[in-house]
């Protein structure tokens, strides 16, 4: 048995989002393929076809969940799920063809998708870790030592790695930006694993070297960029100032109930989602 952790991040232009969060989707090898399949089948299901051959690229969350989104969404009543499909199927086929009824129907598609999605990662034992830097954080600069939020970031996948029966490998899938922040990522995780203690110690169960992927290929690195969005600007934990989306909320929950937990021997929790103020 093995777990494959999906790994994309928001908010790193340090521009707009409230936090910088690195998040990741772990799923269970034998579970991979059909939660691909079934999101495939949603997007014909919600869309009418699969969202890349309507953009033509990744449908961003920054596209899905937007709050103009929100906003066409609440202008009619919800369409039944035959109409709603047939006019989000219309609007995509044709996006100089816009009329009230369509752009509201894509608007209840993207929303209903995204939960949908978001739950049925949920039903297939999909465990959510991720790291929220707030964007003033203190940083260090650029070196080759990885950054404080990706080692606790492994820490805990590798923490749940080590709770299940077996020892299960874990892979590490980053979405692909740009060849060269890769090649210095790569090369920050791989001293990481072979220069440090805890490194080598996690490399029982870690794999040191990640694969790189498209993200607009690949569906569950999509889920991950989802998951990332949600946790920036809708989920909070205690003593964290920064207001949410309150329109955000139910998904927020359902990403909520997705995170890693686990309770030490001395009865301490410790979460898949955690807040990091100081990257020094």
């Amino acid at each position: 048995m093995s777990w494959t952790l999906f790994v994309d991040e928001s908010g790193q232009d340090q521009r707009h989002s409230p936090y910088e969060v690195l998040a990741g989707v772990a799923i269970e090898d034998k579970k991979v393929w059909p939660l691909i399949c079934q999101i495939s089948d949603a997007q014909k299901q919600f869309f009418g076809m699969r969202l890349f051959e309507a953009y033509g690229a990744e449908a961003k969350a920054t596209k899905l969940l937007k709050k103009k989104v929100y906003q066409h969404a609440a202008q009619m009543e919800p369409f039944n799920n035959e109409d709603r499909r047939r006019l989000t199927k219309e609007i995509l086929e044709n996006g100089e063809d816009v009329s009230r009824e369509r752009l509201t129907a894509l608007a209840q598609a993207k929303l209903a998708y995204c939960e949908f999605v978001l739950d049925l990662a949920r039903r297939h034992g999909a465990k959510v870790f991720a790291t929220m830097v707030p964007q003033d954080s203190p940083r260090p600069p650029n070196g080759e030592d990885m950054r404080k939020d990706y080692v606790f970031f492994l820490e805990r996948y590798y923490h749940f790695l080590n709770q299940m029966p077996n020892d299960p490998a874990g892979f590490l899938v980053f979405d692909e930006l740009d060849k060269t922040a890769c090649h210095v990522l790569l090369g920050q995780i791989s001293r990481y694993f072979q220069k440090t203690q805890n490194g080598r110690t996690r490399s029982r169960l870690i794999v040191p070297e990640p694969f790189f992927v498209h993200s607009d290929l690949t569906s569950l690195v999509q889920l991950a960029d989802l998951v990332a969005y949600i946790i920036s600007w809708g989920v909070r934990m205690s003593r964290m100032p920064a207001t949410t989306r309150p329109e955000l909320d139910p998904l927020a929950a359902l990403v909520k109930r997705m995170r890693y937990h686990h309770t030490t021997e001395g009865g301490h929790a410790v979460w898949g989602i955690k807040e990091i103020r100081d990257l020094r």
